[in-house]
């Protein structure tokens, strides 16, 4: 799956939208995290318990929304977004999002073509 930030992907044509894909998840941490987290904010800094959280989480939104990509048809997501909101006091909503579409790779010598989508062509 090839998943990017841009609405467009140089190299490829883009012959179908399939829609708007997800991936949700509320987070929070579980209680030693917490606790350490709590005297490590007292000296400032990177807190490093709840950035692994927050990456772990990162990454799930990410796969299950490729998994609904996937399930639709595509090879591809572009315009991916992640948001993050929290709820209530202890938990995280995390969603990444973005379009579902099928690219083919342009051919190489073709205008338009890139290196990198003659070499590699999504299948």
């Amino acid at each position: 799956m090839f998943i990017t930030t841009t609405n467009d992907v140089a190299g490829y044509t883009i012959d179908a939208v399939l829609g708007e894909v997800m991936g949700l998840s509320v987070r929070s941490p579980n209680a030693s995290a917490a606790f350490g987290a709590g005297f490590r904010a007292l000296s400032g800094g990177e807190v490093p318990e709840m950035t692994q959280m927050v990456y772990e989480g990162r990454q799930q939104v990410m796969q299950r929304m490729a998994d609904q990509a996937k399930s639709r048809g595509a090879n591809a997501v572009i315009a991916m977004r992640f948001d993050a909101s929290p709820m209530g006091e202890a938990w995280t909503e995390l969603c990444a999002y973005g379009t579902a579409v099928i690219v083919t790779p342009i051919p190489a010598g073709e205008p338009g073509s890139t290196p990198q989508s003659a070499a590699a062509p999504l299948t």
